[in-house]
């Protein structure tokens, strides 16, 4: 038993004496292993450290996308400019009001701007200029109370940027660059633009400055150029700098204060395309703050390039003849005030033009806005997607649709008397422009009859009249991605005083008021059968070098209207006599494709002159394209229709030397 008892002790004493190897083995390793992360995997981080070592991160300013027409030509673009900018890792803050003071004076004497976000006076008194917002920011960020003039300000402004001893003059522009380095967050992480897009003259000259200039440098950055600066400002729109008011809603999107954004237009609908993703730069920075290398750490991602349904050549068609026109038709006496212009493809609802006159340059939108703003006949008015006009007898063809479509016309053989009067009604007579006799529903579309359409007015009644006037999206946006207007569709629900005599009046294009791209979308629903689509002005997203598509847009059906064949048949048959024998015979009577169309004079009210309007679509057979014209008093619908040839003229003829039926764009998928 003894014996057996010395043995079962000896090996538990082996036991544990092996445990407690193990675990000492373990332990050595555990040692070693972290001996060697020390001194040889972290040792490089660890000697920084004892150095004083930091790391600091910067922005790699992206490209901003570009934006391209139908075929892939040129719209707006990049180009290479300079900046001046502050870069807080080198900038010695104990000269960095000399500094600006040098930038300045190098500026002023070139006549170039700088950054300047202070919301007050640049020359004396020195008063509050930008909003109550802005104002209120400035206060915060004093540290002073909401009533504090702007006297405070400046006073304030004076101690907390040490500009004791200067004049006001440079007190003020120095306080105004420091003001917005300030709202800017300017550190390491985020350099500060003092100035944009100079010369290359001052490029040069503050470059061989730079021993006096530490913490600036002139980096070469992309700048938005637009390739033809009059061609479709309204629709391309503008870029901006990213103000105090913006920021709070693109700080948290990836975006520098310094950053450009799309102001309006194409510019700013596709922003979320357009903007690219900022690289960065990694800065190694020892405890005197020199910096030790520079690595990019993160190359940056241009923004994509937008494709329009735009097509340049037929954009710079219509301005050219809306200009040509209005001005040779006012000198020959007219009163025309302006025009629009609208293209749409029938089969997908992209939009091929949109001129309006009278128009801008890009070039002046910032620097000459006032004067812009403050002329006669609204030159920065977009006249295609927001300008609303009762339209006409271009009207007639969706009453004919109504008409027939409800069987309050039995079919194009049934006709109505003209004697010139409509007498329905005891105490409402309304003329017509001639005697018709009579007329059938295509001989009415075609002689624009108003006598003949007062009578489905009545038939139809205002509430199933505007069901149908809806349908053909009147009284609705037609869903472009700029700005545009609903137009008025009068609805006696909305008009207490609504009476007999109005519903004649919304049958031939009174009473109501719509865009010109409202009627081009509505003609172009015709034609195609009965589809509405929504409109748009963007094909496709790409990749900045084009090699990948982002997104294909595709066509977007807003309604289908379920219209017999019989109906489209029929007042597409009018609307063909329209152009061949009728009101629109002058100008399109000899024209080699066959077009369908409809002409209107809308009363403009007083002594003015009538709006001519002229609406239509081509081929005949198979059509392609719906174009509008409005003139505002243009009175004469020979010159609206003049404008409307061009068009057809350019896209069917200059573009193909002999026209194969083929449409010479990429309809959407």
């Amino acid at each position: 038993m003894a014996r057996r008892s010395n043995l079962k002790q000896r090996n538990t004493k082996k036991i544990r004496t092996t445990t407690l190897a193990v675990l000492l083995c373990v332990a050595l390793l555990f040692y070693i292993a972290r001996i060697y992360q020390i001194q040889v995997v972290d040792a490089a981080s660890y000697a920084e450290q004892v150095a004083g070592i930091s790391t600091r991160k910067a922005v790699l300013k992206a490209a901003r996308g570009e934006i391209l027409d139908c075929y892939g030509r040129q719209i707006a673009i990049n180009r290479e400019g300079y900046n001046v900018v502050f870069n807080s890792a080198y900038l010695d803050r104990s000269q960095c009001n000399e500094t600006i003071r040098t930038l300045i004076s190098m500026l002023k004497q070139r006549n170039l701007p700088w950054v300047d976000n202070l919301p007050l006076d640049t020359k004396a008194p020195y008063g509050f200029t930008g909003t109550e917002a802005q104002q209120a920011t400035l206060r915060s960020k004093l540290g002073l109370a909401h009533y504090a003039t702007a006297e405070n300000c400046f006073a304030q402004m004076v101690k907390r940027y040490t500009l004791e001893g200067m004049d006001t003059a440079t007190q003020r522009e120095i306080m105004g660059v420091r003001y917005s380095m300030d709202l800017a967050d300017f550190s390491i992480s985020n350099p500060f633009t003092f100035a944009q897009d100079i010369s290359t003259e001052a490029m040069q000259r503050i470059s061989e400055a730079g021993f006096l200039l530490k913490g600036v440098t002139v980096d070469v950055v992309p700048f938005r150029e637009y390739a033809e600066t009059d061609l479709a400002p309204h629709i391309i729109g503008s870029v901006g700098l990213i103000t105090a008011d913006d920021w709070d809603k693109y700080k948290d999107k990836g975006y520098s204060y310094n950053d450009f954004i799309g102001r309006s237009g194409i510019e700013e609908a596709a922003e979320e395309y357009l903007h690219g993703t900022d690289g960065e730069i990694t800065y190694k920075i020892d405890n005197q703050g020199n910096i030790l290398s520079t690595e990019v750490t993160r190359e940056p991602v241009p923004g994509k390039t937008v494709m329009l349904t735009i097509d340049k050549t037929l954009q710079r068609t219509a301005q050219n003849s809306l200009k040509t026109s209005i001005e040779s038709h006012n000198a020959s006496g007219g009163k025309a005030t302006g025009g629009a212009a609208v293209a749409v493809r029938v089969k997908d609802g992209g939009v091929l033009l949109a001129a309006t006159y009278p128009t801008y340059d890009a070039k002046d939108y910032y620097t000459k806005y006032q004067q812009l703003a403050a002329q006669a006949n609204s030159p920065l008015t977009n006249r295609p997607f927001t300008a609303v006009y009762p339209i006409g007898s271009t009207m007639k063809p969706a009453v004919a649709v109504a008409a027939l479509e409800t069987g309050k016309l039995s079919g194009p053989t049934e006709t109505y008397y003209c004697r010139h009067v409509y007498d329905y009604y005891d105490d409402y007579k309304p003329k017509c422009m001639g005697y018709h006799r009579n007329v059938n529903v295509i001989q009415a579309l075609s002689k624009s009859c108003n006598v003949f359409f007062y009578e489905m007015g009545r038939r139809l009644g205002i509430d199933t009249l505007n069901k149908y006037l809806k349908s053909f999206g009147f009284g609705s946006k037609t869903g472009v991605e700029v700005n545009e207007s609903a137009g008025i569709l009068a609805e006696p629900s909305e008009n207490g005083n609504w009476v007999a005599g109005d519903t004649l009046r919304a049958a031939i294009g009174q009473m109501n008021a719509f865009t010109p791209i409202q009627i081009a979308n509505y003609t172009a629903t015709i034609a195609n059968g009965g589809t509405r689509y929504k409109t748009t002005l963007i094909s496709r997203v790409m990749s900045y070098d084009l090699t990948e598509t982002v997104k294909a847009n595709t066509a977007t059906v807003a309604q289908k209207m379920e219209i017999k064949s019989t109906t489209i048949g029929i007042v597409k048959q009018g609307m063909l006599s329209v152009t061949e024998d009728g009101t629109g015979r002058t100008v399109f009577h000899d024209y080699p494709i066959k077009v369908g169309g409809k002409t209107g004079t809308a009363e403009a009210g007083g002594d003015t002159p009538d709006h001519s309007v002229f609406t239509a679509f081509a081929p005949y057979d198979n059509p392609e394209i719906a174009v509008s014209v409005v003139l505002e008093h243009g009175q004469s619908g020979s010159v609206s229709m003049g404008i409307l040839r061009a068009i057809l003229d350019q896209y069917f003829f200059a573009q193909n030397e002999t026209y194969t039926g083929t449409a010479p764009y990429v309809v959407l998928q």
